[in-house]
């Protein structure tokens, strides 16, 4: 990951992007998908930043992989490279569970299409990930195996609603620590993809499409790795 002589030390992607408008409307029309633009709208208001009240932001201290800054991300590496290995962790899983479902022989139809679309997607953004870390003269992190109760197709929708919820927090969770805008970008991009997936999923099990309001809720690593532990074969 090469450094950024425009980008001021010890301040996030989001802080910067926050602070300069002409950087702000580039990075916007770079980002082109609808869905990846609202999802920026959604981190800011997450990350609680503006002009008038940077200084009061909520995002993490703007150096994640120090030691003062220490995050449950520095297990899978330091920096925006930990943030990166934590989400390919949790997308390898999301593929693992999408592959696993489609093996299952429970769903059928367009609910089966449907999600080996999805499961596509995942595997889209895992490899996606790994390019990054690898660009990046990072380490892959160790592929988990997943372990899902695949009873029935309500049981199973309503997991994979689960799933993507989870998968969407976990990306506006990490937001507002990344400090490489390219990397921001693809978090973007992909945490807005999770957030379709998770729509659907509501949908079809009754829940709530938009179940934390008019702005998504992020959930911090530690809340995320907890949660998906049980899914994980030891």
């Amino acid at each position: 990951m090469t450094h950024d002589p425009e980008r001021p030390q010890g301040r996030s992607a989001i802080e910067q992007l926050d602070r300069d408008p002409a950087s702000r409307a580039k990075f916007l029309k770079a980002l082109g998908s609808t869905g990846a633009v609202a999802a920026f709208g959604a981190v800011l208001a997450a990350c609680g930043s503006s002009n008038a009240s940077s200084s009061s932001t909520t995002a993490a201290p703007a150096n994640p992989g120090s030691s003062s800054s220490s995050s449950p991300t520095d297990m899978f590496g330091k920096g925006d490279l930990g943030i990166a290995g934590y989400a390919l962790t949790l997308e390898y899983l999301e593929a693992d569970f999408y592959k696993q479902v489609a093996a299952s022989g429970k769903l059928s139809g367009k609910v089966l299409s449907v999600a080996k679309q999805f499961g596509d997607e995942e595997m889209q953004h895992v490899k996606a990930l790994e390019g990054t870390i690898k660009k990046a003269g990072g380490k892959l992190p160790a592929k988990p195996k997943g372990k899902f109760p695949l009873k029935d197709e309500k049981s199973i929708l309503k997991l994979a609603a689960t799933v993507e919820n989870l998968g969407a927090a976990a990306y506006l969770g990490q937001a507002g620590r990344i400090q490489d805008k390219d990397i921001l970008a693809a978090a973007l991009a992909i945490h807005a993809v999770e957030g379709r997936h998770a729509s659907i999923l509501n949908m079809v099990t009754g829940q709530d499409i938009t179940p934390d309001g008019a702005f998504a809720v992020p959930a911090d690593a530690a809340t995320v790795l907890a949660k998906v532990k049980p899914f994980i074969a030891s």
